[in-house]
């Protein structure tokens, strides 16, 4: 198996194949020889797993899940790496590429396709600016999917894995807490990336949970309600939701107090069993 962390491979590749990096879609290869193993490791790349990758670079995480995993199918949009990865993927009889933008593919009908009879998981670097649209497609596509483990920009990973009830919560905290649990598991700094992007990341997993989508009574008013509140989280919820939900003042503030909050409450000091009470008070 090639050292693909090693920069001297790379550039041999980047050579061999005429590559250059696309900061279109955001390419950012790993070189930190540590990071592609825990993360194969922590997202479940193991015997009875089938492996959902999205995005393989010149396929350094890949091969390492391809080690260990049952089978590894994954989407990659950029079709000038196809040649690269029939090299650097040559020895692995159980990785598959589909030349695909993730967002435009059927993830379910790729695993009922690819992962017969095997557990599934999702793995990926993923390119900073889709960060947010590909987690919540995966999250709302409600794949049969154990884990979602994701190398995303630092930043973002504290503001997913948030704690509910607190000022680095927002939006996509809400929208993630209702589909499932997020934890980070280990940082990754800037110097781990060739070329070495602005800032640092993070390695975060999210885990499918019904918890909250079994005791919310209407999915559509609580991403209604989310959405609105913190699009205006300087504003009271009585501000915010007023205008969201085209509902005079006193109605809002009859539903809080229903709830059992303060008519001066704002969204980031609502934990999720005060969310769960709000929307369904509003049913």
């Amino acid at each position: 198996m090639k050292n693909l962390t090693n920069i001297g491979v790379i550039k041999q590749l980047l050579e061999k194949y005429g590559f250059t990096f696309s900061k279109g879609l955001g390419q950012n290869f790993l070189i930190n020889p540590g990071v592609c193993p825990k993360i194969a490791e922590y997202g479940l790349a193991q015997e009875g797993y089938g492996i959902i990758e999205i995005g393989t670079g010149f396929g350094t995480l890949s091969a390492e899940l391809a080690a260990r995993a049952e089978k590894v199918v994954a989407v990659e949009i950029d079709s000038r790496l196809l040649p690269v990865l029939d090299e650097t993927m040559s020895e692995f009889d159980n990785f598959k590429v589909i030349n695909q933008d993730v967002m435009k593919t059927d993830l379910k009908q790729l695993i009922e396709q690819e992962f017969t009879g095997l557990k599934t998981a999702v793995c990926a670097n993923l390119p900073y600016y889709i960060t947010s649209p590909v987690i919540m497609m995966l999250l709302e596509s409600e794949l049969p999917v154990d884990a979602i483990t994701v190398m995303v920009q630092k930043e973002a990973a504290q503001r997913i894995c948030a704690k509910m009830g607190t000022r680095e919560s927002g939006a996509i905290t809400a929208a993630v807490n209702y589909y499932g649990k997020a934890q980070t598991l280990f940082n990754v700094s800037r110097g781990s990336f060739m070329p070495a992007p602005n800032v640092d990341s993070a390695v975060i997993q999210i885990c499918p949970d019904f918890e909250y989508r079994n005791k919310i009574k209407n999915k559509s008013m609580y991403f209604k309600i989310i959405k609105g509140a913190f699009a205006q989280r300087r504003k009271t919820l009585v501000n915010s939701l007023s205008s969201a939900l085209s509902l005079s003042k006193d109605e809002i503030i009859s539903v809080l107090e229903k709830s059992g909050l303060d008519k001066n409450a704002r969204c980031e000091q609502l934990d999720m069993n005060m969310w769960t009470t709000l929307v369904n008070n509003f049913e």
